[in-house]
């Protein structure tokens, strides 16, 4: 695995939105990268609907665990 993330990517990444499919796709194609869950989602309801967050870390050589 590459040091450095794909086309110019952070190493940290904090990937919002509303809770649905396609949010859990992203999340899915970012870990099939290579990124790792890095702690726990978040969500929130903006009185519309369920808005949610995961951050993911691009794991370093030197990196054991990345937090999750």
């Amino acid at each position: 695995m590459s040091h450095s993330p794909p086309n110019g990517l952070p190493r940290y990444r904090l990937l919002t939105g509303k809770d649905d499919a396609t949010f859990c796709h992203r999340v899915s194609d970012a870990l099939a990268l290579g990124y790792h869950l890095y702690g726990s989602p978040a969500a929130t309801f903006n009185g519309d609907h369920v808005v949610v967050a995961q951050a993911l870390l691009w794991p370093d050589a030197t990196d054991t665990d990345a937090g999750a």
